[in-house]
């Protein structure tokens, strides 16, 4: 078995390899010593005796524990880790040390010692006070960028941090204040679950020199408590992506306050059918509509699986996945955002937008903002009369960085803003 999966997991890493790419970073995730993790480990053993030794660097990110009733800090659990990869025939040159006191210099003497790392790269990753975005800055004053490059023998140049600086006293001190929205799921309780939606919000409050106070509410919530108790006051919506029929009708309640009280929405991959469901029900009297996803009996399937999943019984990574191409209309919400027609973004999902309601969903407003023209797959949604409507299939979030807000959060985050400050606020269909 392991020259099998060894094999396959160096080809994902090799994948990457281009004229264009100069490092490639490749996380090992999990702890070291779990059964889970050997065959990446041995992997990446193979992979730099392969391509060699001048040509790879080992980096370990190792937790260094602080016992409170101690009141000590922990070099074992770190000693032990390295020993372990060690006696798998990888030698840690780096150890970034993540902990939540700061180090004394005979902790990393001892780590260096025990660990046999040169002592100025044992790296210190304390918890930031403020944002996540000080540890680059943090990695940076201690040289990891320069240890990096010289032990992978290469010219040296030093980082420009000015707009990462620029960027980050955004965060620290938001020009133009607070706005709230609300994120309106299923797995509201299990934060990690939307922490790429998250950042990629926060990253549409820095375009717009705002901190944004996320509100997350649970959709089952909604249905037991009223969407009112639990969305007023906000100046943003957004409904993220999910499977399943829980908590389904909250959503789509959310996204019918968000239509008939001007509140600016965002709806990304079952947040986007959820907003083609509500109108379809509450706009066009198809009472019943549905996805086929929640009700295969539904009359009025706006919501349908696509053609080519129909036949497919093993699930998995057989969804259409990955990159694909979107045209988006001219003069519409999404293509203000992105200032250009043509885009590529990435998909995750079986359901789409069902052709067969397209006329009767247009024909009450509903405009149809993007589409996937080779396949002739609708991929984003709008109301033109309201402030700011606009659901996607694609997932967005997954292209978001700090100094490259994602073109939609930034401009959703944009209306909420104008929503707060009391402009723009045209009539709902």
């Amino acid at each position: 078995m392991i020259p099998h999966i060894t094999d396959a997991i160096k080809t994902a890493i090799r994948a990457v390899e281009g004229p264009d790419i100069d490092i490639a970073i490749t996380e090992i995730g999990g702890t070291v010593g779990d059964i889970e993790s050997q065959p990446y480990l041995e992997a990446i053993r193979q992979y730099r005796h392969e391509i060699g030794r001048q040509n790879a660097l080992f980096i370990h990110l190792t937790l260094v524990p602080y016992i409170r009733a101690a009141g000590e800090m922990k070099t074992k659990p770190s000693q032990q880790s390295v020993g372990i990869l060690r006696s798998l025939g990888i030698f840690p040159e780096i150890l970034i040390c993540r902990c939540e006191r700061e180090m004394k210099k005979e902790h990393r003497e001892k780590l260096a010692l025990f660990c046999d790392v040169d002592v100025d790269k044992v790296i210190e990753e304390k918890d930031v006070e403020f944002s996540i975005y000080e540890v680059p800055l943090a990695l940076a004053r201690q040289d990891v960028d320069v240890f990096t490059l010289e032990l992978l023998g290469l010219h040296v140049n030093r980082i420009d941090l000015s707009d990462w600086n620029a960027m980050l006293e955004v965060v620290r001190q938001p020009p133009r204040g607070t706005v709230e929205i609300a994120v309106v799921g299923k797995y509201i309780s299990l934060r990690d679950s939307y922490k790429s939606v998250y950042e990629a919000i926060s990253h549409g409050g820095i375009a717009n020199g705002a901190f944004v106070n996320i509100r997350m509410v649970e959709s089952v919530d909604i249905e037991k408590e009223g969407v009112e108790a639990k969305l007023k006051g906000v100046d943003g919506i957004l409904v993220p992506g999910g499977f399943g029929d829980r908590g389904i009708e909250g959503k789509i309640a959310a996204v019918q306050y968000a239509r008939e009280n001007n509140i600016p929405f965002f709806g990304i991959c079952l947040g986007m059918q959820c907003a083609t469901i509500e109108f379809a029900r509450h706009v066009c009297g198809m009472d019943d509509a549905n996805s086929t996803e929640f009700n295969e009996h539904t009359k009025h399937p706006v919501i349908d699986l696509m053609v080519e999943q129909r036949k497919i019984t093993d699930k998995g990574g057989t969804m259409r996945l990955g990159n694909c191409p979107c045209h988006l209309t001219p003069g519409s919400n999404a293509m203000t955002a992105y200032g250009k027609t043509d885009i590529l973004e990435r998909h995750r999902h079986r359901y789409e937008f069902n052709n067969e309601f397209r006329s009767a969903l247009t024909l009450r407003g509903l405009r149809v903002a993007g589409m996937c023209e080779e396949r002739g797959l609708v991929e984003i949604v709008e109301l033109p009369n309201h402030p700011w409507f606009v659901g996607c299939q694609f997932h967005p979030e997954f292209q978001s960085t700090p100094l490259a807000p994602h073109p939609l959060f930034a401009a959703w985050i944009g209306a909420a803003l104008a929503r707060r400050d009391g402009h723009g606020t045209p009539t709902a269909p």
